[in-house]
């Protein structure tokens, strides 16, 4: 196991001080489904979140519970299923926008003490007046905001609810919840090419069309509206070159070049993407073993379906003739620990290894001080031994025994051999790396 989760989460009727009605907003321009409550909005074909009852047990905790992930990961659908009976509103509405943005204590106070906010990051003017509602209340699990900016949500609680408000991240549906609820790709390449934005899965509705709204939303929505870059075009570039960089080391310089900006701009724009849940850097491992070990990061995209998109890649004959297949199925496979990690209150410690010598192993899963898996990732369908060769060379310098010696890879045979276990992909749906997260 990477880390220990919290031993026992409460059902929906826990300390968190749920009222059995939601009270209604008393000003007129409300919208009246703002004023509903929040379940009655929910979608019948709801898909269950492992992240369920870690968002309850931060509510029993917390008098204020913050929920971020990418635009469309199913935040909004999320809370309102877990707490049906609380009041919603949502600030992407421009009336209510207009409500909290001039005067933020009645926008409150008229909701009650039970109400989520969504995409909260829009009006911070409403925290200050937050925080001495909940002071006075003292009560938990009273207000749940839901945000698709983690820099714009975070910088706000930390300048006005530091210490009142739990954290959770919600990613895009995992291999695991898509399995059990009936609805897994049957193949690495279509789980690579799906992706897992709930809508897809949800709704008739065809990739490209969905990508293409994505694109433009996020584009338009988010990095001109809210984060002030003008040359979405020029931003555009951007995202698809990082995406011809999946699994690969960060070179921030030669990707200034490639989209002619400068490689400040570069360092902005990458923090915006990592911000708003689009790509992350996986880091080096690093510990003095006397070996010279490379210190650049790797580019992931948490949504492999979304960098699909970028690169042209919409059927499965593009994914198999495509030679970022392998880095692809890679990514789908670090993120996929890092949503079950993420999904139960831990933030996983992941990192890569690699040499001067040019040896590497794609995926490290720390525990405490120690590396607990060390993980080769293949995306063919066939085993080869010789899949083992890097970790037969630099797992005994990390002292990972032979069990956490591992080849996640495209094909659906498992076995154990005297080199290290050969896991299926799937087979990360039923108990991760054997037992990471659980």
């Amino acid at each position: 196991m990477m880390a220990e989760q919290k031993s026992e989460s409460l059902d929906s009727s826990s300390s968190t001080n749920m009222p059995s009605s939601a009270v209604s907003p008393s000003q007129e321009s409300l919208s009246a489904a703002s004023s509903s409550p929040s379940g009655a909005h929910e979608a019948s074909d709801y898909i269950p979140r492992t992240a369920e009852a870690e968002l309850r047990e931060l509510a029993s905790e917390f008098p204020v519970v913050s929920v971020t992930g990418p635009r469309q990961s199913g935040k909004s659908v999320l809370v309102r299923h877990v707490f049906p009976d609380y009041a919603y509103v949502s600030l992407e509405d421009d009336d209510e926008y207009a409500l909290a943005h001039a005067d933020p204590r009645a926008f409150l106070t008229s909701f009650g003490p039970h109400l989520i906010i969504d995409e909260a990051q829009r009006a911070p003017e409403i925290f200050n007046y937050l925080q001495g509602i909940v002071d006075e209340n003292d009560q938990s699990g009273g207000y749940i905001l839901t945000g698709s900016q983690n820099f714009l949500l975070l910088k706000t609680i930390s300048q006005s609810l530091a210490g009142r408000v739990g954290l959770l991240h919600l990613l895009p549906l995992s291999l695991e919840e898509l399995t059990a609820a009936g609805r897994a790709p049957e193949t690495a390449d279509e789980w690579v090419l799906e992706g897992g934005y709930p809508r897809l899965f949800r709704h008739q509705i065809r990739r490209a069309s969905f990508y293409r709204g994505y694109i433009d939303t996020y584009l338009e929505r988010d990095v001109r509206a809210e984060l002030g870059v003008r040359k979405v075009r020029d931003f555009l570039r951007f995202v698809e070159l990082c995406a011809a960089r999946i699994g690969q080391p960060l070179n921030l310089a030669n990707l200034a070049r490639d989209a002619q900006i400068s490689s400040t701009t570069a360092r902005d724009w990458l923090s915006i993407l990592e911000a708003s849940f689009i790509v992350y850097e996986l880091p080096p491992y690093f510990r003095n073993l006397g070996k010279q070990l490379t210190k650049s990061s790797k580019l992931y995209f948490y949504d492999t379906g979304l960098a699909c998109e970028l690169l042209g890649i919409r059927t499965i004959p593009d994914l198999v003739l495509s030679p970022l297949r392998g880095n692809l199925f890679e990514d789908a496979v670090i993120t996929e620990v890092m949503k079950q990690g993420e999904a139960r209150g831990v933030s996983p410690r992941l990192s890569f290894w690699r040499d001067r010598q040019g040896q590497e192993i794609d995926l490290l899963v720390e525990q405490g001080v120690q590396v607990h898996d060390a993980v080769e990732i293949k995306s063919s369908t066939t085993f080869n031994t010789r899949f083992f060769d890097n970790l037969e060379a630099v797992a005994p310098l990390l002292k990972v025994p032979v069990d956490h010696r591992l080849v996640v890879y495209g094909g659906s045979t498992s076995m154990s051999t005297r080199q290290g276990r050969v896991v299926p992909y799937a087979a990360l749906a039923q108990d991760g790396l054997g037992g990471v997260g659980a």
